[in-house]
């Protein structure tokens, strides 16, 4: 039976930490969906189209990497896939206590469904998508 984990995250925009983390779990995945959130509440720099296909450009020649997008319940899209594993970068403290959090309620609404928490490479830990909007917002008006 192939095994399905999920990466699920806004990916606005998809960083190369996030390219990092989802390079190291490949090898232990038959196949794993990056799953682009929408959140009507959110306000976003890209498109959902636009943050799909960065992905898939940058993940162009892996073929166990499926790109899909959601809105609502991450629990909801592993039951619809059939997930067995959520995947899910860490990069702070802050980051971790979140992300306990959330996985303590994904597991209360299936305990079947585990969620795995990668460290980020120590290169990445400084790297995140509201600093690369930051970036490219400037890089936009100069």
């Amino acid at each position: 039976m192939a095994v399905l984990a999920l990466f699920p995250g806004s990916f606005d925009p998809f960083t190369c930490g996030h390219e990092a983390i989802l390079r190291r779990v490949l090898p232990l995945f038959d196949k794993v969906v990056v799953a682009v959130g929408v959140n009507s509440e959110k306000t976003y720099m890209f498109t959902v189209e636009e943050r799909m296909n960065r992905i898939r450009e940058m993940m162009k020649g892996c073929p166990a990497v499926e790109v899909t997008s959601y809105s609502g319940m991450t629990i909801d899209l592993c039951h619809q896939l059939g997930a067995k594993v959520i995947i899910r970068g860490i990069r702070t403290s802050k980051d971790l206590e979140y992300e306990q959090t959330i996985a303590a309620v994904n597991r209360m609404q299936d305990s079947s469904i585990e969620t795995l928490l990668l460290l980020a490479d120590p290169e990445h830990v400084n790297i995140s998508a509201t600093l690369e909007r930051e970036k490219l917002s400037h890089s936009v008006t100069q």
